[in-house]
């Protein structure tokens, strides 16, 4: 699969859809669901984008989510909405749902070694998740407050 066919397009559609209704579901209004279906849908592209040239999970998942957290943290400032509700939103496509479902299909099953296997992925992907929105919750905090000061 090459970064930029159809399928690339559908699956980023089907990303913004998925949130879009997600967005509605909590009730949220106006033209923040649009804004929060791009989001998902560019956090679900980014990733296939750099999954295809860097052949790495991990960083083609930090990759995305720094990117779309600090597209969370403009938009968010924009339509005066707190970050955490875009940045919450926008990373759900990327959430490791298979592979704890498969961890707890090994557990239920009595198969360790699936379960351990898949437990050990949603670790890091969910630890790599972690660690972007941290990294740039950080570096706009340090920004506005060395705005502020000078």
């Amino acid at each position: 699969m090459r970064p930029f066919d159809h399928l690339t397009l559908m699956q980023f559609t089907w990303a913004a859809l998925s949130i879009l209704g997600f967005s509605i579901r909590v009730n949220l209004r106006g033209w923040k669901i649009f804004f929060l279906a791009l989001g998902g849908g560019l956090s679900w592209a980014i990733y296939l984008i750099f999954l295809y040239y860097s052949d790495s999970l991990l960083f083609s998942i930090f990759c995305s989510v720094i990117l779309v957290c600090s597209y969370s943290e403009i938009v968010a400032r924009l339509l005066k909405v707190p970050v955490s509700v875009f940045v919450t939103c926008v990373i759900i496509p990327l959430v490791p749902g298979s592979n704890l479902y498969y961890a707890m299909q090994g557990f239920i099953s009595g198969n360790s070694a699936l379960a351990a296997q898949n437990s050990y992925k949603v670790l890091l992907i969910s630890g790599t998740i972690a660690m972007a929105i941290a990294v740039v919750s950080s570096v706009t905090n340090l920004i506005f407050r060395l705005r502020n000061r000078f």
